[in-house]
């Protein structure tokens, strides 16, 4: 596992910062493809890997496969791996189109070019709002969970029905993901949900980054954001899975620790998604209507490098908040049964 993840980023950084970024290609309005762009990709990947359906998932089969006498640490990686094969393979596909239509739009003002930059974008938005408030909902449905515990309610089979229906994916392929058998089982539902329309419109945005300048970037550059937005996901999925793995033998994954990860988790997959696909909604404003000062031009000509640098520093200052809260609040100590 460790040496897959390895060689995703060595690939993947290594091609950008020693092909692409001293290459300094335009993007247009985003600026150049540099390696903030490659730290957004990453982080995008780092997000999806957050999503309530990841979790849940992961989570689910690991519990299965632990009550089946195994000790299943590769589950994450697995799920990654069949979900990182769909997002490659899915921008392979779109890359190809783009490059196809190369020679059809010299014109840097025609309708196709504008239609690209914007459509993606849109659409990338759009989904990113949809994939935020679905995991608000979730959240929402975890806090009660939670401040009925903290009254002393406990009640674990609420807390597991809860966690059961992260996700609408989870929910559609549930009865999938009981039928495996082996961590590697698992591997063809990661395909299946890398078939979900939030991995398409994610990759997309990568793709497409900086509109219709796609166009004119070389296959590798065009490549190489893919890669890297699979292995941050491939990365925190793995990681996901053989922390499950750790937790379900700690004292049996007492309900307080569990309820507190999926807390954290879920609040870091909405603020990204949303912060995202804010970022994303205002530049298409401000581009249409043609603003030009003001904060909402200063938000909508942000850089994607900034964006990314500024998600990375959100997901540090999330765990290290999350941990002090642990440690000094004596959340277990409190609010746990004995």
């Amino acid at each position: 596992m460790a040496g897959f993840i390895l060689l995703l980023n060595v690939i993947g950084w290594g091609v950008l910062t020693l092909f692409v970024a001293p290459r300094q290609y335009e993007l247009g309005a985003t600026g150049v493809f540099g390696v903030g762009l490659g730290v957004t990709a990453f982080v995008l990947g780092m997000r999806h890997a957050f999503d309530a359906d990841h979790i849940a998932a992961i989570d689910n089969t690991t519990r299965k496969l632990m009550a089946d006498g195994q000790r299943p640490l590769s589950v994450g990686f697995w799920f990654s791996l069949g979900h990182s094969t769909i997002v490659f393979a899915l921008c392979l596909l779109l890359s190809l189109g783009v490059r196809a239509l190369a020679g059809a739009v010299e014109d840097d003002s025609s309708a196709l070019h504008e239609a690209t930059g914007l459509i993606g974008t849109s659409v990338s938005a759009v989904f990113l709002y949809l994939i935020g408030i679905m995991n608000l909902v979730v959240l929402v449905g975890i806090v009660k969970v939670f401040r009925r515990m903290r009254r002393g309610e406990f009640d674990e089979a609420a807390l597991e029905r809860q966690l059961d229906n992260r996700g609408f994916l989870n929910r559609l392929l549930r009865g999938a993901t009981k039928a495996v058998r082996k961590p590697w089982h698992i591997y063809p539902i990661g395909l299946l949900f890398g078939l979900g329309f939030d991995t398409a419109t994610e990759i997309s945005l990568l793709v497409l980054a900086g509109g219709a300048a796609a166009f004119s970037l070389p296959w590798y550059a065009i490549l190489v954001l893919p890669i890297l937005f699979a292995a941050g996901m491939t990365l925190f999925d793995t990681a996901d899975g053989c922390f499950m793995n750790y937790a379900y033998g700690w004292a049996l994954a007492k309900p307080v620790r569990k309820i507190y990860y999926n807390l954290i988790v879920t609040a870091l997959s909405v603020a990204v998604a949303l912060l995202i696909g804010t970022i994303e909604v205002i530049s298409i404003i401000t581009e249409r209507f043609g603003i030009t000062t003001g904060p909402l031009a200063a938000i909508g000509s942000l850089s994607l490098d900034y964006v990314g640098y500024a998600v990375v520093a959100l997901f540090v200052l999330t765990w290290l908040f999350a941990l002090l809260v642990w440690r000094f609040a004596r959340i277990e100590e409190r609010w746990s049964v004995e």
